[in-house]
Formats: structure tokens, C-alpha cells, sequence
């Protein structure tokens, strides 16, 4: 996130250039995978009005009425407060963003026939301009809600007094909200909770997931795969950050995770170093189960099972004595 960045000058700026900017628009469903979109030049005007005036002018006619940005990290929904945060902490808005940057001429065009908008998370508009250092780019990206898009062979339009039917193929309700911009790394955001729900972030989630992560990290060798880090696998994974916060991280040693997995019968493999090898999600969730100690062996037909929830039966260690 570039520290100096300075949403009213931005919006200013922009303001300045407006007549100048060009847009496009892409698609993009519940995996972040963008697809390009054509659209009349008729709708123009309407595609910047939406996305980008609606923006620009809520912070510059808001800044004279107290309009603040803060950090999201210090965000408690405050009105006439936008926050801002770096693209870098928001994996699924950077991973987008990058895609559209760099895959670009392998992002292809969305037709309902072929992926079906019913797996639409969203829309986003790119606008560039002619800067005095080159190309300047930002984008704003809104939420859609794929449920209140018409069909064409269900719906009818009303023409005048005519009811007709629908001519196109599918009639998208645009959301009129301001959400998210995102700018020179920034992500700028409008409406918290919108912005939440579309890139599935959520901070106080995030940070308690980071803090397992490097406490796992210290306490354990374990080995990943090329890119893949604890922390990538631990996000949006609740259940299983959930089930961290109750373990005491180092507790159980390495050698004794070892021994009770083989004991269990379970494939955890080590590398030459002896470091645990986790190279998914599946290897990771069984990882967090034996720092648990979420299975055991039935004395009565020694079977082995895994525990899906557990309550202490002995009072002396916080539990409720057994009754009868």
C-alpha cells in the first residue's frame, strides 16, 4: 500500500480528467476468475456515471462535510469514514487484479450459455487515463447479487404501454451503492461490510490466523510446497483457526505429533530434515486434529476414530463430573 496515498487528491485528479478516461468492464465469479465484457457504446456515459462519477463525487461534496479516511484495521462503522487498505492484505482482490494486469489476453469473454451467471460475484471497471508519468489505471468493483438477474425466455419488458418480450438474454440489475476502488495498491473502500462480503475478507479473522500461523511456524518444522504458505492454507478456513485458538501451540512436540500419527495409522509424511510435509488443505486439517488430539483407537472393537467435538467428563481438569 503506497502510505502516501491521498484519496481526495485522487478523486480530484480523476474529477479532472474525467471526459479523458476510457473503461472497461469485466465479470467475475465466486473463484475471482475475471471475464471480459462488451458493452454498447450507449452505455458509455451510464458505465462511468455508475461506477466512476459516483465515486468521485461522493469524495469530493462529502470532504466538505468532515468525510475522513482511515486505516480499515481501525474501522468500527463510523459515518462520513472510508477506509483504505493495502491490495497486497486482500488475497482475492489481488489475486483479480492481477489477473486482469497480466492474463489479460487469456481472460475470455462471459457468455450465460458457456458460464453461467448464475456464478457471478461481480463486476469491475478498469478506467485508464493519460497521465504526466504515463498510463494511470484504477478500478471500482461492485458486488451482484446473481438472484436478481432476469432470464429472457421468463421475463417480459414493458414498452409504453406494451408489455414485449425481453430481447436480451439476461437483464442485470446494477448495484447504485458506491463499494470499492481500488487505486495504485489501495484498496479504497466505500461500504465495509459490501466490501467485505464481496472479497470475503474479514480482518479480525485474518489477524487471528496470522498469529497461529507464526506461532505453528515456530514451534514446528514444516515443509510446503513452492508458493503455498501456512497462512495462504489457514485463510478463510474458520473452523480450523476456531480449533488453533483452544490449542496450547507447542505443547504436543514435534516427535509426539510423529508418534501419534503413526499410531493412528495416518499418512503424515517428513522430508529429509524431518520436517512434517503439508501440501494441502486435507494434510493441514489433519495436522491441527493431532495437535487436538482428535483421534483415538476404541478399546471395546479398536477401531479408530476421529473426534468431532469433545467435552471433559473429569471435574478436577474444568470438565463436569459424570452423572449416575
Amino acid at each position: 500500500m503506497d502510505q502516501g496515498f491521498d484519496v481526495f487528491q485522487w478523486a480530484n485528479a480523476v474529477d479532472e480528467v474525467k471526459n479523458n478516461v476510457s473503461v472497461e468492464l469485466f465479470l467475475f465469479n465466486k473463484n475471482y476468475t475475471p471475464y471480459k465484457v462488451r458493452y454498447s457504446d450507449n452505455l458509455t456515459q451510464s458505465v462511468k456515471a455508475m461506477f466512476m462519477l459516483e465515486a468521485i463525487n461522493y469524495v469530493i461534496k462529502e470532504a466538505d462535510k468532515g468525510l475522513e479516511c482511515r486505516e480499515y484495521e481501525l474501522s468500527d462503522g463510523e459515518d462520513k469514514v472510508i477506509y483504505k487498505i493495502g491490495l497486497e492484505k486482500v488475497g482475492r482482490a489481488e489475486t483479480l487484479i492481477h489477473l486482469i494486469e497480466n492474463e489479460y489476453k487469456d481472460i475470455a469473454f462471459f457468455t450465460d450459455n458457456e458460464y453461467e451467471f448464475k456464478r457471478v460475484k461481480g463486476i469491475i471497471a478498469k478506467f485508464s487515463y493519460p497521465g504526466e508519468d504515463g498510463q494511470k489505471v484504477f478500478y471500482i468493483a461492485k458486488g451482484i447479487a446473481a438472484s436478481s438477474a432476469l432470464k429472457g425466455k421468463l421475463s417480459w419488458e414493458l414498452n409504453g404501454e406494451t408489455l414485449e418480450p425481453l430481447t436480451a438474454d439476461i437483464a442485470i440489475k446494477m448495484p447504485e451503492s458506491n463499494e470499492t476502488a481500488i487505486v495504485d495498491g489501495n484498496i479504497v473502500i466505500f461500504n465495509q461490510s459490501k466490501f467485505e462480503k464481496l472479497f470475503q475478507y474479514d480482518y479480525k479473522a485474518q489477524l487471528i490466523s496470522e498469529q497461529k500461523s507464526k506461532e505453528l511456524m515456530e514451534a514446528y518444522g514444516l515443509s510446503f510446497p513452492e508458493g503455498l504458505t501456512l497462512n495462504a492454507l489457514l485463510e478463510d478456513k474458520k473452523p480450523l483457526v476456531k480449533k488453533l485458538q483452544g490449542i496450547e501451540v507447542g505443547e504436543m512436540k514435534q516427535d509426539q505429533v510423529l508418534d501419534y500419527a503413526d499410531e493412528m495409522k495416518l499418512e503424515m509424511m517428513t522430508d529429509d530434515q524431518g520436517k512434517i510435509i503439508i501440501m494441502d488443505d486435507k494434510d493441514l486439517s489433519m495436522f491441527v486434529n493431532l495437535l487436538n488430539e482428535d483421534y483415538f483407537v476404541s478399546p471395546v472393537n479398536g477401531k479408530r476414530y476421529e473426534i468431532k467435538s469433545k467435552k471433559l467428563l473429569d471435574a478436577a481438569d474444568g470438565g463436569e463430573p459424570p452423572r449416575g
